[in-house]
């Protein structure tokens, strides 16, 4: 396949209650893999995670978005195309300092790749 993942982890997936925009939602009863992914024939990142076959994360990283870090263990962010705001939680501080910073370094990348185009 043209994507490859490029950077895996594991997180506990929420995404914000729509009605409310304040309440997180679990979208996954328990940690899940979530990976970004590198489309090179496209020069797009993504973040993905599968919960079994059903896609509970599929997010193009564009370069205004923002990875917030909200506590020690839980980050989120904004992605207007799927219209909803993504929250992941994790096991350790560590783990989440190397997710976000996975999240600038392909935002970076993605804006690079935008300007070129």
């Amino acid at each position: 396949s043209r994507e490859q993942p490029i950077f895996s982890t594991r997180a506990h997936v929420f995404q914000i209650d729509p009605n409310t925009k304040k309440n997180w939602v679990p979208t996954s009863k328990h940690a899940v893999t979530v990976s970004y992914f590198y489309d090179s024939t496209r020069n797009v990142y993504r973040i993905i995670s599968l919960d079994g076959s059903k896609a509970i994360i599929n997010s193009t990283i564009t370069p205004n978005m923002t990875f917030t870090k909200t506590s020690q263990k839980f980050g989120q962010w904004a992605d207007s195309r799927a219209n909803t705001v993504y929250g992941l939680g994790f096991s350790s501080e560590h783990h989440l300092s190397k997710f976000a910073d996975k999240f600038q370094e392909f935002k970076e990348a993605a804006r690079l790749a935008k300007e070129k185009s």
